[in-house]
Order: structure tokens, then sequence, then C-alpha cells
């Protein structure tokens, strides 16, 4: 018998890899090529698509707080004086994020009117009965 000789199959170049899949952080990227002619005497066992992981710059964390908390009760007990609420920072920022806002508030409250001297008027009441 005649020796067989197989011609495999022809294959494009290889394309240029796509871009990453993601814009940021971890994703993949393809490339490909084309199958030109098919092998005579056998199969084209050649891969036409290949996939790789990329790596982009780490993707932005905003920053991320609980909710308010209730009002204090004023600091004082008669006059102006002042209540705070607050919240707290459940993720920081990275990688560019967006920063945080206020984590404490302050408003301005007021409570019935002090009595300016009440003590010294009932003492000098007393001492003039």
């Amino acid at each position: 018998m005649p020796e067989c000789h197989t011609i495999p199959c022809l294959l494009s170049p290889w394309s240029e890899w796509s871009d990453c899949s993601v814009t940021c952080g971890k994703g993949m990227r393809t490339r490909q090529r084309m199958l030109k002619s098919a092998a005579e005497l056998g199969d084209c066992n050649e891969e036409l698509e290949q996939a790789e992981k990329c790596m982009l710059p780490e993707c932005p964390i905003d920053c991320e707080l609980t909710e308010w908390s209730q009002w204090s009760e004023c600091n004082t007990s008669c006059g102006k004086g002042h209540m705070i609420r607050t919240r707290m920072i459940k993720i920081e920022p990275q990688f560019g994020g967006t920063a945080c806002p206020e984590t404490v508030q302050r408003s301005k409250c007021r409570v019935r009117k002090c009595l300016r001297g009440a003590g010294m008027e009932k003492r000098r009441w007393k001492e003039a009965r």
C-alpha cells in the first residue's frame, strides 16, 4: 500500500485578545482563529478559541453607612441646648469610591425657660417674712 500522508487543517492566525469583560476588577478575555481548510484524511482537533483571566484596577467601593440613630435628649434641663444623632460607617471607601458624608448631626433644642435666681428670691422672701 502506498504511504498515506495526512494534510493537516489550515488555520488563520490568532486574533488579538478581546477587551477584558469588565471595566474594573477580575474578568475574562478571549481570542479566536478560523479554520481555513479542513484536514484531509483526518480530523482537525485544533482549538479555535482561547480564554484567559484578566485583571484591571480594583473597582471603586463607595462609603456605606448605617441609618441615623434617634435624636438624643436635649443636653440641658432648661433653656437653649442641643441634641445629636449619629450613624456608623459600615464600609470605608476604597479605590476612589465616594467619600463618607457626615456621621454626626447637631440640632438646637429649647426646653422650658430657666427661672433666673428663683432660689435667691425664695430665700429673700422667707427672710423678709
